[in-house]
């Protein structure tokens, strides 16, 4: 159930939204559940989340929404301030460079990243041939690591232009 909300709320980027979404793909699977013949239901389930969310993009125009820290955001918490800064700093990075990913690439990586589900299993959500699955996360992760290396430059750009004002 879990997965499929994470899903839901990768897709929509609205954490009610994805309740909705999640909630529909609920009720469809336990009235399909008697036809269900396959092996894995949580494949199945995430297959009707994932074909919904496609099925409502089609139906009506998606307004773009801004990333919400306070949705996607974990609360953890550490000893030392400092390293609660780092680690929140790293995560909000990830976060936007997944974020940042066109659809096609964000889907397979957080299926594989953060749900943990086989290279066939993500083949079987998304109908797509199983190297195709593997291209995408290959090329996903490119990108995201770009991303991050970007991020990062950005960063010391701004501290050795700070210093230099500073006169550090």
């Amino acid at each position: 159930m879990d997965s499929a909300f994470n899903l839901a709320r990768w897709f929509t980027r609205n954490q009610d939204d994805a309740k909705d979404l999640a909630q529909e793909a609920f009720l469809r699977a336990f009235n399909a559940f008697d036809r269900f013949e396959g092996e894995d239901g949580r494949v199945w389930l995430l297959t009707i989340v994932r074909n919904l969310y496609y099925t409502s993009v089609a139906r009506k125009p998606q307004e773009q929404t801004a990333f919400d820290e306070e949705i996607h955001s974990t609360r953890e918490s550490f000893d030392n301030p400092e390293v609660q800064l780092l680690r929140n700093a790293d995560a909000q990075a990830v976060r936007q460079g997944i974020e940042g990913l066109p659809p096609e690439f964000r889907e397979p990586l957080v299926l594989r990243e953060l749900e943990g589900l086989s290279y066939k299993e993500i083949a079987a959500i998304m109908e797509l041939p199983m190297g195709t699955v593997m291209s995408r996360l290959a090329r996903a992760r490119d990108h995201l690591r770009d991303a991050l290396l970007a991020a990062a430059k950005g960063k010391s750009g701004q501290k050795e232009g700070q210093n230099a004002v500073s006169g550090k």
